[in-house]
């Protein structure tokens, strides 16, 4: 029987990051990766193999990070744990160890959709030779339906209608794609950009089913409307990746996830869990969050791998901080919208402030960018941000994280000490986020 000090199951952002980051704090120790993929994808890259890329085998995180952290490596799959005995078993025999991280990530949400099994139909599965095949499926295909208007959605629309040729439409039952990341005024303003590159957006559409004779031709729609369709890609969300947790008898979670405390450790004291297979507590009041994200798990990587044998740190909870760009159009959230705000029963004030990212305005580069700031009303602390700009809403929105984590007030805000520079930066006097705070300032002192 293998044995080894930790052992980390899965190998994308969160185990790799875990497996890294117990490296780092206990160098004495061993360390073994069972993952049942021989390539791994880097997941927010997905949709970009099927146009900027052009291809999986560019989207790969490579196994030289392991190889430069003496992390061992067993492409295999894991098929049960015997937690009493602390031993993992898989198809390629038993692995005992002392402290185990469960990393199984996630798998794509399938909806009840009948014909959602015909051929044509994809999720988006994390698998090089299954996307290769999409991808090939696509070369061929004129009409291709995405189901689906978030992240997902929009970013595989715009990838795949940069080969040319085809009809591409995205199918969102609610009123408008992205919704459920940013205010509404966002949401229309990307809808925009993606109907001016020819795109098809019919939102506020249910999918009754998808048709075809053996292989897909048409989506139909609740309301009777029939759109043709050679390809079909399922973008509505994915499912913690819990068969391995609950075979063992780990704790579940209210939305799914393996149960976790703040260390990240699970109902076993030997065992951690993190990343999208993980439940999520909110960093705005404690409740379950249904949030999975790259950014995430790669946190939540961090803080368990460094507590295997000892705490050395502590989640305070999901803030969600998340991005995406359809051309140079890029919208970016941190927090709270005003809207999640709102249905959480804060009592808020949001100042929108927009201006050129560059001083003067006719410097080259230079990007309309908004700023919306939301602050609870009585504390003057920031609950989140939202930008829309040019690439640079990125970076934009992390320095707002920053302020959400620490709990800033406007004050705070008002008054940060920002560096600026007229090709890389908005004006000093003109600084987006300070004048937002000055702004929600003077509506608290209304």
């Amino acid at each position: 029987m293998e044995q080894a000090d930790i052992v980390v199951i899965g190998g994308s952002a969160a185990g790799l990051t875990a497996a890294i980051t117990a490296r780092r704090h206990y160098p004495d120790k061993t360390i073994l990766m069972v993952r049942k993929e021989r390539q791994v994808l880097i997941p927010c890259g997905i949709p970009y193999i099927f146009g900027t890329l052009g291809g999986s085998q560019k989207n790969l995180i490579p196994d030289t990070v392991l190889e430069g952290n003496d992390i061992d490596l067993l492409v295999t799959e894991a098929t049960d744990m015997d937690r009493e005995e602390r031993i993992l078993h898989t198809e390629a025999g038993e692995i005992g160890y002392e402290r185990l991280i469960v990393a199984t990530g996630s798998r794509p949400a399938m909806p009840p959709i009948p014909g959602f099994d015909l051929n044509g139909v994809y999720a988006i599965v994390k698998d090089v030779e299954y996307l290769s095949t999409l991808q090939q499926r696509l070369e061929t295909a004129k009409d291709v339906v995405i189901i689906g208007g978030g992240f997902i959605g929009i970013e595989f629309a715009d990838e795949i209608n940069k080969a040319g040729g085809k009809n591409i439409s995205i199918v969102e039952i609610m009123p408008h794609c992205l919704v459920l990341a940013y205010d509404e005024e966002f949401c229309i303003e990307m809808e925009k950009v993606l109907e001016s590159r020819g795109i098809n957006i019919r939102t506020s559409s249910k999918v009754k089913g998808i048709d075809g004779d053996g292989r897909v031709e048409k989506v139909l729609l609740s309301d009777g409307t029939e759109i043709q369709a050679n390809v079909v890609i399922l973008g509505i969300g994915a499912v913690a990746d819990v068969d391995l947790a609950k075979k063992a008898g780990l704790r579940i979670g209210l939305t799914g996830g393996i149960a976790v405390d703040r260390t990240m450790q699970t109902s076993d004291a030997n065992i951690y869990a993190c990343g999208d297979c993980a439940e999520k507590v909110s960093f705005f009041g404690g409740r379950p969050s249904p949030l999975k994200l790259a950014s995430i798990a790669t946190l939540e990587a961090r803080i368990a791998g460094a507590n295997l044998f000892g705490i050395r740190r502590e989640n305070i909870g999901t803030v969600g901080v998340w991005s995406t760009a359809v051309g140079n159009h890029a919208l970016a959230t941190a927090g709270l919208t005003e809207g999640m705000a709102r249905e959480r029963g804060y009592d808020t004030i949001s100042v929108t402030i927009q201006g050129p990212n560059r001083h003067p305005g006719l410097m080259p580069g230079v990007a309309d960018t908004r700023v919306k700031l939301v602050f609870e009303r009585n504390s003057g602390v920031i609950l989140g941000g939202q930008v829309m700009g040019d690439t640079t809403a990125g970076e934009i929105i992390n320095a707002i994280s920053a302020c959400v984590q620490n709990r800033m007030t406007a004050e705070d805000i008002a008054m940060f000490q920002t560096g600026t520079h007229p090709a890389l930066t908005a004006s000093p006097i003109a600084y987006h986020m300070v004048n937002a705070a000055e702004m929600a300032i003077k509506q608290m002192g209304k």
